[in-house]
């Protein structure tokens, strides 16, 4: 990244290395399902520096909000937990409104365009679900400054990683109900069922909400493909934490950062193209 925060001549070039010398691949493991916080987690807990992190995110035209990472264990696993504090608890905005904060924010090009794709892909699955035009849809769990804070970081960790590529594994999910906004509803939700629409899925017989919107959000807007771990020459991995401890399993995602060697690796076709550049931002216009 150039001094001033933007990025360079090639913006998906990893800080301290050099241009042409490999495309970045990020490979999300969601066998404990995924949320936005444990996104960012393990992006952070792979190596992503948190207080460029919080740099780029105090590019936001708000304040009242805090990102912490805690050192946790989960199932024994050495995980980072992203845990963000806010002071406004304002949890309704418009889908126009958010495209505004993130764009008045003069992020780099790519953290701005996967983070406008992740709520774009957001704002598609809940019009439908309550039958309303895309600018008209009103966020609210997913409209507040924590939600907000976990996409937009997940964003700037993978640019500060140098990441080109997202892919991911078949995604977990839970079973049961959950307690939203607009009540309970089934789990998994309706949003995250919407939003993982030709992904692969699976779930597991928890009464836990283990993929959330936002979390399902960030895999249907920024991954290429989703199945086995791509061939790649390993640099780092992370988990980044769920809220709780599971005695099941270890309530975390993994991330595995590496550079791709070989060919294309195989994977689950994709419904929508991964976002590799500026998208759509005119409200009712979604990426796809």
């Amino acid at each position: 990244m150039s001094p001033d925060g933007s990025p360079g001549t090639d913006p998906g070039t990893e800080p301290g290395t050099e241009p042409g010398t490999g495309h970045t691949i990020a490979w999300f493991h969601c066998f404990a399902g995924i949320a936005g916080d444990m996104a960012l987690g393990s992006l952070i807990d792979a190596g992503a520096d948190v207080d460029e992190v919080i740099g780029l995110l105090e590019r936001l035209p708000f304040g009242g909000w805090s990102l912490d990472v805690e050192p946790v264990l989960r199932g024994g696993i050495a995980a980072s937990r992203a845990v963000v504090t806010v002071q406004d608890h304002v949890v309704v905005r418009t889908y126009a409104h958010i495209v505004g904060l993130v764009e008045e924010a003069r992020l780099p090009t790519r953290v701005a365009a996967r983070a406008l794709a992740t709520f774009a892909a957001l704002a598609e699955v809940e019009g439908g679900l309550h039958r309303r035009p895309v600018d008209q849809v009103h966020f609210h769990e997913v409209g507040g400054h924590d939600t907000i804070i976990d996409v937009v970081g997940t964003a700037a960790a993978l640019e500060l990683l140098g990441v080109d590529e997202v892919r991911a594994s078949a995604v977990a999910t839970g079973t049961g109900m959950v307690r939203a906004a607009h009540g309970m509803l089934p789990n998994p939700a309706p949003a995250v069922v919407g939003l993982l629409v030709g992904v692969p899925t699976w779930g597991r017989d928890l009464p836990v909400e283990l993929t959330t919107p936002t979390g399902a959000a960030l895999l249907a807007a920024l991954s290429a493909g989703f199945g086995p771990m791509p061939a790649m020459e390993v640099r780092s991995q992370g988990f980044g934490a769920g809220t709780r401890e599971l005695e099941e399993l270890p309530n975390c995602t993994q991330v595995v950062i590496g550079s791709r060697v070989g060919g294309s690796a195989s994977s689950w076709p994709m419904r929508w193209p991964p976002c590799s550049t500026p998208v759509p931002t005119t409200p009712g216009c979604p990426r796809w």
